[in-house]
């Protein structure tokens, strides 16, 4: 019995001393309790891992603080996250609490709170910066309850994923955190891809794929030893990016957008005084010069000495010399289409080896000769690219518009091509010079010119009367003018930005085989669908009716205008068609049509709780962005399932944001019917009362419980009176504790219907004071923002 006992003892202590040494190794996480909290100049300065590897506080970016998280690296800090990352640096008097009510807030001097870290439906009771690089929250149950893995900045570490349908968005450079030019986005057919920022997801558009689609849905995975790798929901690999050549745990794995838009995977090792040595194991694409946008407008990417260089097109000169990726703009005087001798004006700078992505409006198999005088002789063209034939393709040329976006020249490159650069005689600094030398003599003329002045006001002292008159006249037409100059002058400046095509009546007609098919009706007009650049590009053509007729130039101003507004939640628009009185938009093809159409087409094939959540967060999006981050804001005046049309990878996108803007000015002020939809209409529309931002909260309010509930905001049925109009039952079964009647016994998640039924009822209050703004809306979408109890939405 006594050698039993002894046995157990020893077993027991050997245990024991395992378990130390494990600790010893892998030591615990130090726990962050509530009300803990960090000052930029006070200590403690940061919240660490055990290892202190990582550090969770304010790091220093321009003259301020940021709040992030950063790796100890040699000679400086890797930021690895941060939080509100285009939001500018806090001043030293803020601070960062884990609050008693379990969130954790940046108080910023002001003292205004933002909420960095929260629990989507329950407090935290504790926080810690664990070894791996994340940061979370635990609830009193020490389940992790947030994670600043689920929400990647530019990074992704060791035992992090990038799940379908998320991205790393660049920093803007290397010392600061702001988003940059360039994203890596995991769609959610499989493929793992590299865009510039403010681009469609289309692989026109991008400069590096994994070429990994896929029928299912992958995510990005990067192991703690360093294989990269995409998987599928059974955690099978479906491809390898690359393969560590070492498991050595201790070494930190990170993979980085860079600012530049290269992907890099990175290895930090652990050397002597607490801090990492970096060293780059993969990255792609290998050449910078492979980049979209990399250079910048206008400007091509070219290697000499093996590094890539930005230099400007001919007739283009840096905007910021001292940044040569930030583009280029023209220096010589541009009066294209202005009835001139273009010929007279114009040169033609020919470079060879020159090669692009951009769209063109013109392609034919001419002469290299052809080609060039065809540039030089059309207003419109401003480059010319001639490709010879190679192999059994015929030689042909290209002509289109600037500004060009990924232009580069491979003087090793064995392909024959020649670009024609339209370049103006006059520089813009030679014009000025010229202005100037010319000044005695513009002081005799206006010698002259003041004299004349005066006999001529002496003349007609005896009848002030009629000048007086006449004068009235003058000044209205003056002004006139002066505001078709002010287009004119401006409109290139926002054709530069836009990069809008202009499409002549013929070019649609044909692209739509005469408008032959229709895609749908609205109160706008008809919609057809049409082909461009030989059956390569699906589009859908917009002929507008009740549309301003007054001025091409003022059509054109504000069409450039809609067109500086990108967004992956709302429909692009290509190109426009204002010749005469026809008035025509340009879209994307969206191919798997409206909301509506798959909203309400029946029980049995609506779409899964997740796939309306995800419709929901996509549509608030696509408002938030017309109201807060467009330069002026855009009201939509008319959110409806009809509006919210589905791409290929079924990404819901808005419509019609920009047709406001459009309409007869008359129309703006008549009966809501022309801009909106009953049922959809906040009730201000019907009080004559003036229209905000609001009107479109309400509305969104109205798509996101029918999303919900997948039926219309009004279904009549006799038998069923309580259930005919949707924000009364839905605010009845909310108040009964019955949400279940709402999806109809579908399995959802509990917490995040409750939450979005009471959004929801937020947004369609009569009330527009008590509607909360889309930010907001987003905001409790993401669960960062608590959704207090609703009252009744009618005040009836």
């Amino acid at each position: 019995m006594a050698s039993s006992v002894y046995a157990v003892l020893i077993l027991l202590l050997t245990i024991s001393g395992i378990t130390n040494v494990a600790q010893q190794q892998h030591p615990q996480p130090k726990s962050i309790g509530l009300g803990s909290s960090l000052s930029p100049t006070k200590q403690p300065g940061s919240w660490n891992s055990s290892l202190g590897a990582f550090q969770f506080g304010f790091y220093k970016q321009d003259a301020g603080f940021k709040v992030g998280i950063w790796l100890l690296t040699f000679p400086d800090i890797t930021i690895v996250w941060t939080a509100y990352r285009d939001d500018p640096p806090v001043s030293s008097n803020a601070a960062l609490t884990l609050t008693k009510d379990g969130k954790l807030i940046l108080r910023t001097e002001e003292g205004h709170d933002k909420v960095v870290a929260a629990g989507k439906s329950e407090p935290a009771s504790s926080a810690s910066m664990l070894d791996s690089g994340n940061f979370v929250l635990y609830n009193n149950r020490s389940d992790i309850i947030w994670s600043s893995f689920k929400i990647p900045t530019d990074t992704i570490l060791g035992n992090q994923s990038l799940l379908a349908g998320n991205e790393l968005f660049s920093r803007i450079s290397e010392t600061s955190s702001s988003t940059g030019r360039f994203r890596l986005n995991m769609q959610r057919d499989g493929n793992l891809v590299l865009y510039p920022i403010n681009t469609i997801d289309d692989y026109t558009e991008a400069y590096w794929a994994s070429d990994s689609q896929r029928e299912r849905q992958l995510h990005l995975y990067l192991s703690n030893t360093g294989n990269l790798v995409l998987l599928d929901d059974s955690m099978g690999i479906i491809k390898d990016l690359y393969e560590s050549p070492s498991n050595n745990s201790s070494i930190i794995r990170r993979l980085t957008i860079g600012h530049n838009g290269i992907l890099r995977l990175f290895s930090h090792y652990p050397v002597p005084k607490g801090a990492y040595n970096t060293s780059v194991d993969w990255n792609v694409p290998d050449d910078l010069c492979e980049v979209k946008t990399f250079c910048g407008l206008n400007s091509y990417c070219t290697l000499y000495d093996d590094q890539p260089m930005c230099r400007c097109l001919p007739g283009t000169d840096f905007l910021d010399p001292n940044q040569t990726s930030s583009g280029c703009e023209r220096k010589f005087v541009d009066e294209r289409c202005k009835g001139i001798n273009i010929s007279a004006e114009y040169n033609m700078t020919s470079m060879e080896k020159m090669t692009w992505d951009d769209y063109y409006y013109f392609k034919a198999s001419i002469t290299k000769e052809e080609c060039k005088e065809s540039c030089l002789e059309d207003c419109e063209c401003d480059v010319a690219l001639y490709e010879e034939s190679v192999d059994d393709k015929p030689s042909y040329c290209t002509k289109q518009k600037l500004p060009l976006k990924s232009a580069k020249r491979d003087l090793k490159n064995s392909s024959s091509s020649i670009a024609y650069f339209k370049t103006g005689i006059r520089n813009i600094t030679t014009s000025s010079n010229n202005t100037n030398s010319a000044m005695p003599q513009d002081r005799n003329r206006s010698k002259k010119a003041i004299i004349l002045i005066l006999v001529i006001t002496i003349g007609l002292v005896t009848c002030s009367c009629a000048f007086l008159t006449f004068s009235g006249v003058f000044i209205f037409k003056y002004q006139v003018l002066k505001y078709e100059w002010l287009l004119e002058n401006g409109s290139l400046g926002l054709a530069y930005e836009s990069n809008l095509r202009s499409f002549s009546y013929n070019e649609l007609k044909k692209a739509t085989n005469r408008f032959k098919e229709e895609l749908g009706k609205g109160s706008f007009g008809a919609v057809y669908k049409g082909t461009l650049y030989k059956g390569e590009k699906l589009v859908a053509v917009k002929k507008l009716e009740k549309m301003v007729t007054e001025g091409e130039r003022e059509f054109r101003a504000e069409m450039h205008v809609i067109g500086r507004t990108h967004h992956k939640n709302l429909v692009r628009l290509i190109g426009y068609c204002a010749e005469d009185s026809k008035r025509l938009l340009v879209y994307e093809y969206m191919s798997n049509g409206s909301l509506a159409d798959i909203l309400f087409r029946g029980p049995e094939r609506s779409l899964g709780w997740d796939e309306r959540v995800r419709i929901a967060s996509d549509v608030a999006k696509g408002i938030l962005y017309l109201h807060d981050e467009c330069e002026a804001p855009i009201i939509h005046c008319d959110i409806k399932p009809q509006n919210i049309l589905m791409d290929e990878f079924w990404t819901a996108k808005i419509s019609d944001f920009g047709l406001a803007k459009l309409l007869m000015p008359d129309q703006t002020r008549t009966f809501t019917l022309v801009r909106g939809t009953r049922g959809y209409m906040a009730p201000e529309w019907y009080k004559n009362t003036p229209i905000s931002v609001k009107a479109d909260v309400f509305s969104y309010g109205v798509v996101l419980l029918e999303i919900v509930c997948c039926r219309r905001n009004m279904e009549i049925d006799p038998s069923k009176p309580e259930e005919i109009v949707l924000i009364n039952w839905a605010y009845k079964c909310f108040i009964d504790r019955e949400l279940n009647k709402l999806v109809r016994g579908q399995e959802v998640d509990r917490n995040t219907l409750e939450n979005m039924i009471k959004i929801g009822l937020w947004c369609v209050q009569d009330e527009p004071a008590l509607r909360p703004s889309m930010k907001s809306v987003v905001l409790m979408l993401e669960g960062i923002t608590d959704i207090s109890i609703p009252p009744c939405p009618t005040s009836s």
